[in-house]
């Protein structure tokens, strides 16, 4: 898997110290700094400690199949912001490459809030991720012959935690959903529009940005 974050601090300084500082146990395989450039951190076939508690697709130890990205960006507590293009840029290019070395699928490039709904927000909505999905380093946004399955609440988190989430937490599961594949209204409510991009993202060939 590839999960990507942002830093969620105030400058790109204070979260690299904060990665190589052993008394936080945290760290990262990549930093990818606004003007774009990438600093490895931790070895691609080393653990890193980006994911903590998590899950997707039955696998609850994230850490252990994954490799981490942090996006420089001070995230929903220091003034949330687009990224920009050059750091957007790199981390294509990083995703690329990480994704065709392990032949990682691209419904295993995920957002941290992906893994984590429960407690994270990161990437975020700003976050391009139909950028990716267009170079099929991510899975599109269905909008193409959508088709509302009119399921009861029950049968819309059975669908999701079937695509991969952890739906625990109904709310965070949903609102994560939401964050990522319809970005532009995160109330936490299942419409008919969500019903309808999920049971796409559930089809063989999820039809979308492309």
């Amino acid at each position: 898997m590839i999960v990507l974050h942002y830093t969620g601090m105030e400058d790109a300084e204070s979260a690299i110290e904060r990665l190589c500082d052993p008394a936080w146990a945290v760290s990262a395989h990549y930093v990818v700094l606004e003007d774009g450039q990438v600093i490895r951190m931790v070895p691609e076939d080393k653990r890193a400690r980006h994911a903590g508690i998590s899950h997707w697709r039955g696998i609850s130890d994230v850490n252990s199949a994954s490799i981490g990205i942090e996006i420089v960006n001070p995230g929903h507590d220091y003034g949330y912001r687009e990224f920009p293009e050059a750091q957007i840029e790199a981390v294509i290019r990083l995703v690329s490459d990480i994704k065709e070395r392990h032949a990682i699928t691209r419904g295993n490039i995920v957002g941290h809030s992906d893994v984590a709904p429960a407690r994270k927000r990161d990437p975020g909505e700003l976050f391009p991720w139909s950028r990716l999905a267009r170079l099929r380093l991510a899975l599109p946004r269905p909008t193409k012959n959508l088709m509302d399955p009119e399921w009861t609440e029950g049968g819309f988190l059975l669908a999701l935690e079937r695509f991969g989430y952890e739906v625990t937490e109904r709310m965070a599961a949903i609102m994560a959903f939401q964050r990522r594949f319809r970005p532009e209204l995160i109330d936490g409510e299942i419409d008919g529009e969500c019903r309808a991009i999920l049971l796409a993202l559930l089809l063989p060939k999820p039809q979308g940005d492309d």
